[in-house]
């Protein structure tokens, strides 16, 4: 039997407007939740008499007509790099406690005006620099599945809590791979934003040039809800840029039927666990038979994209911050202390050749992008490892995780594209796999449409680990 906190966000946005239930039974039962599954470590503070007080005075609103919009009484939980009006934003780290935020992120006081309920802040790899959530200030965060393995990162936190049904939604936010890779690892559904297209404003920086803020949720849906509340230009992020013409949740559902779909030739279907491969070949099989075209496209000169994101993924942070670092170096974890070390010595030539080459690969994805309408690979060559896991075996080769981690989402990320991560299958284990789909620029509602279409003939976003 479905409970209140499985429902998507249309569903319990509109039993709360038949008023089957009110806003303080649905945060009521999002903080019961989040009592309930404290052993995942997912959330680093947690908002409970506050978000009761804003539930009550949502209510009120709903008895007097007055409707907010389409979030009106659905609680959410925020990153902890995401500033929150007076609450602490400590990115994850030692370095920012005593750091209380004076007003929202915009993303936060959009979703706000919407009548999302913040309920919590999760955890997050230190300053969203690493792909573990293996947190040495807040704890490390486990994976809803299976408690011994890890959740991903950058927004581990987010992705756990999604998953294991204590909100509706979270914010995340994704460089190389932050809300992809938690998305796949804890089988929700999230997606990174094109550059530009959500405001940066109030989120703790980590690459400037590759950083976006994205929801993680439910479904394609429910995340096109969300988008839809958080895009549009801010004065005060001129990255930024207009809201798209047409709703992204209102979006037109035209089928598969005619859909043309890219699998990037040497790439996509290489190198992986054999269950990822099963799950990618079956996903692309199921497109065909419902109408859509899949054919192979080459793009070239894709041998770099990994290196170049951590070239850049390393300069920038560490210029931001040099002087903590020179001032402070204890305060950081072993690993971002040792990643910040390592940028500062990278030659500025090197940062310059790697940005020369993200605009090459830009060019490279939207000569593509003649050709098909979306591309789709594996959003990881593997299922959730171990926690602490440092190597896993594919294919008879023993292989970095960490560096693994982004061999598919950083070729979304160097080129800034929109992306999303959305379950297609498990393992013998009973772990989540996900797919990548990767639009073109600024196309953010084909990718949305492409996963929405998916999931109205799967049921694979509707599972539920035990825990929940």
């Amino acid at each position: 039997m479905r409970g209140l906190l499985d429902l998507s966000v249309a569903e319990v946005a509109a039993g709360l407007r038949r008023r089957e239930y009110s806003v303080v039974d649905v945060v009521s039962a999002s903080l019961t939740r989040i009592e309930e599954t404290t052993e995942l470590a997912a959330y680093v503070d947690v908002y409970a008499d506050r978000a009761l007080k804003i539930a009550q005075a949502h209510q009120t609103l709903l008895g007097n007509g007055i409707d907010l919009g389409p979030l009106h009484g659905v609680p959410i939980a925020v990153k902890d790099n995401v500033d929150v009006e007076g609450t602490l934003t400590a990115a994850g780290s030692r370095i920012l406690q005593g750091n209380f935020s004076e007003e929202d992120a915009t993303v936060v006081a959009r979703l706000r005006k919407q009548g999302a309920i913040i309920v919590g802040t999760t955890n997050l790899h230190e300053f969203a620099w690493g792909g573990t959530t293996d947190n040495p200030h807040f704890g490390r965060t486990r994976n809803p599945w299976d408690l011994s393995r890890s959740p991903a990162g950058s927004s581990g936190g987010s992705g756990a809590a999604v998953a294991a049904r204590t909100v509706f939604a979270a914010l995340g936010t994704d460089t190389g791979g932050s809300v992809r890779l938690p998305a796949s690892m804890n089988g929700v559904t999230g997606i990174r934003p094109g550059i530009g297209r959500v405001s940066n404003a109030g989120v703790y920086p980590l690459a400037w040039s590759l950083d976006t803020v994205g929801p993680l949720a439910g479904s394609a849906q429910d995340c096109a809800v969300l988008l839809d509340a958080m895009s549009g230009r801010d004065a005060r992020d001129p990255q930024s840029y207009g809201h798209p013409t047409n709703s992204l949740a209102a979006m037109e559902d035209r089928g598969l039927r005619g859909a043309r779909i890219g699998v990037i030739s040497g790439v996509s279907r290489v190198q992986l666990q054999p269950a990822v491969l099963d799950a990618f070949d079956s996903t692309l099989a199921l497109l065909e038979r419902l109408g859509a075209s899949v054919r192979e496209i080459e793009i070239l000169d894709l041998e770099a994209v990994v290196d170049a994101l951590v070239i850049v993924d390393a300069v920038e942070p560490s210029a931001h911050h040099a002087p903590w670092l020179r001032s402070r170096p204890g305060d950081y974890g072993a690993d971002v202390r040792a990643n910040l070390e390592a940028g500062l010595v990278i030659p500025a030539v090197d940062y310059v050749q790697a940005q020369r080459y993200r605009a090459h690969v830009r060019r490279q994805f939207s000569d593509a992008f003649d050709q098909v309408d979306v591309l789709l690979t594996p959003t990881l060559p593997f299922t959730a490892p171990g926690v602490g896991q440092t190597t896993i075996t594919i294919d008879s080769a023993e292989r970095d995780v960490l560096t693994s981690l982004m061999r598919f989402t950083a070729l979304a990320s160097v080129p800034g594209l929109p992306a999303m991560s959305l379950p297609i299958g498990f393992d013998a284990d009973g772990l989540p796999i996900g797919l990548q789909v990767i639009g073109a620029p600024d196309d953010e509602a084909g990718v949305l449409r492409l996963g929405a279409a998916l999931q109205s003939q799967t049921d694979w976003h509707q599972r539920r680990p035990s825990l929940a």
